[in-house]
C-alpha cells in the first residue's frame, strides 16, 4: 500500500474516532438532561389547555419529562387587597411546603392572577437561582390586560417564554444582555415579545455545563 493511502486511511480511521467520541458525549449529555423532571403545579383555577400546550412545549424545548402535580389553592396570606395583587415569594413557600423535590425534580407554579414582589410594580414571574422552585403569572400575558383583542397563540408564546426562563433561573442561569435571549430580563411585555424562547449560544453551553456538574 502507497504511503498516500496509509495516510488517507488514517485519517479516516481519526474522523470516525472523534465522531464516535462525539455521539457517546451527546448520549451522555442527553441522558443528563432527561433526568431532570418538571412539575407543573397550578395554583387555583388555570385553563386545563394552557396546561396541556405548557407540558408538550416545555419537553421538547427543555429536553425534560413533564408531569402535572395537583393543584394547589392559592394562599390567601398572599392577596394585598391594596395593590389588588398576591405577593409573589408566599406561593414559593407554598411549593417548599407541599413539593418536595429529589435533586432532579424541578416545580413550576402557575397562577392566572396577578403577581408582585417588594420594589416591582408586578412580576411575570419569580424563580430560586439554582434551586427547585419558579412561579409565572398568566395575567399580564394576555391581550386583554391591556384592553386588546385576544390572540391565544401570541399568549402561549409568551407563556411559554416566561416559563422558560423561570426554570432557566432554577437550572442556574441569570439574566443575560442579548435581548433575543429567552433569559433576557423583561421590563416589559414588549421585552418578552421580542426575545425567543430559545437560549442564545452563550447560555445554552453554561446550561450544559450546569446540567452536567449536577
Amino acid at each position: 500500500m502507497s504511503l498516500s493511502k496509509i495516510i488517507c486511511v488514517i485519517g479516516l480511521l481519526f474522523i470516525f474516532s472523534l465522531f464516535s467520541a462525539y455521539n457517546h458525549d451527546l448520549g451522555d449529555y442527553n441522558q443528563i438532561k432527561m433526568k431532570s423532571r418538571i412539575y407543573l403545579v397550578p395554583f387555583g383555577s388555570v385553563d386545563e389547555g394552557i396546561l396541556q400546550t405548557l407540558e408538550t412545549r416545555l419537553e421538547k424545548t427543555l429536553h425534560s419529562e413533564v408531569e402535572r402535580y395537583e393543584r394547589m389553592e392559592l394562599p390567601q396570606d398572599a392577596f394585598n387587597p391594596e395593590r389588588n395583587q398576591f405577593y409573589c415569594p408566599r406561593l414559593l413557600d407554598k411549593l417548599r411546603n407541599f413539593v418536595k423535590p429529589v435533586t432532579e425534580v424541578k416545580a413550576l407554579g402557575i397562577a392566572d392572577v396577578d403577581l408582585y414582589v417588594q420594589g416591582l410594580n408586578f412580576v411575570f414571574g419569580q424563580a430560586e437561582l439554582g434551586g427547585h422552585l419558579a412561579v409565572i403569572s398568566l395575567t399580564r400575558l394576555r391581550q386583554s390586560f391591556y384592553g386588546l383583542p385576544e390572540n391565544n397563540r401570541l399568549f402561549m408564546e409568551r407563556v411559554l417564554k416566561e416559563a422558560v426562563h423561570e426554570l432557566g433561573h432554577v437550572y442556574g442561569l441569570e439574566h443575560c444582555p442579548d435581548p433575543e435571549c429567552v433569559m433576557h430580563f423583561s421590563n416589559s411585555l414588549m421585552d418578552t415579545d421580542r426575545k425567543s424562547a430559545s437560549f442564545c449560544p452563550r447560555c445554552q453551553t453554561i446550561l450544559e455545563k450546569l446540567l452536567k456538574s449536577n
